[in-house]
């Protein structure tokens, strides 16, 4: 039997918190508790986004769900499975929660594991946020499609050969997950013909914004976190 008690996956966008949707922002303010991602030091991006909206509610409860930084997904798990059980026992007493999460929930977001742990027992939703392939699109004031072109939005984490087919088969390409991949985008981007073509950006909408539109200039180090490249074609056909 389902709680009355709601799971709310609330995206905050990329960075800009004047980008938090009007719903969002009245959720974030009348939440119960707020959950949401954190690094060791408990520092989270997505609570600081919402910062303005969390000033507002003066009496929530926080759930943070510690991340480690590691490619062993073993970890991830058990953090999630450690944080759904609390928010499992805040659900159960009634309250609402709204998990904070940079972007769209749904897209690329980690809510995507709570959500898969807790539909079943609660009553769930989302409110999609702006997602970083169109605040990156807005940045570089670039429309990413036209009339017949093709997108693509792929992770960094694929290997070699994925990203380069990607790159040949479609118009305007959106590589994200590019921080420890950048090496192997670029050789991706190159080997495709198409480093002429190519942005890069990183912490966009946030205090450190890289807009960098001749990709030449990266060295092959890797990049933080938030950061994507944008492939779109020079020579667009607008008839």
């Amino acid at each position: 039997m389902q709680s009355k008690a709601t799971f709310v996956g609330v995206g905050v966008g990329p960075g800009d918190p004047e980008l938090i949707t009007l719903k969002a922002a009245r959720l974030i303010q009348q939440a119960d508790v707020i959950s949401f991602i954190a690094n060791a030091e408990g520092e989270s991006q997505a609570k600081k986004i919402a910062a303005a909206c969390l000033a507002d509610n003066a009496s929530y409860q926080e759930i943070a769900v510690l991340m480690p930084m590691c490619e062993d997904r073993s970890v991830a798990n058990r953090a999630y499975d450690q944080a759904a059980e609390s928010i499992a026992a805040s659900l159960d007493d009634g309250k609402q929660v709204v998990f904070l999460c940079e972007g769209d929930p749904l897209f690329f977001g980690s809510f995507t594991y709570l959500l898969d742990r807790l539909s079943e027992r609660f009553n769930c939703s989302v409110v999609p946020g702006i997602s970083s392939v169109h605040a990156a699109s807005a940045a570089l004031q670039q429309h990413l499609t036209l009339l017949k072109e093709s997108l693509a939005v792929v992770s960094g984490r694929h290997s070699l050969e994925p990203l380069e087919s990607s790159l040949r088969q479609h118009d305007s390409v959106v590589i994200m997950k590019a921080g420890r991949s950048r090496q192997k985008i670029l050789t991706a981007i190159a080997r495709s013909g198409r480093t002429h073509e190519a942005k890069y950006l990183a912490y966009i909408g946030r205090d450190g914004q890289v807009l960098e539109t001749n990709v030449d200039q990266l060295d092959g180090e890797a990049g933080p976190y938030f950061s994507l490249f944008v492939v779109t074609r020079n020579e667009r056909d607008r008839s």
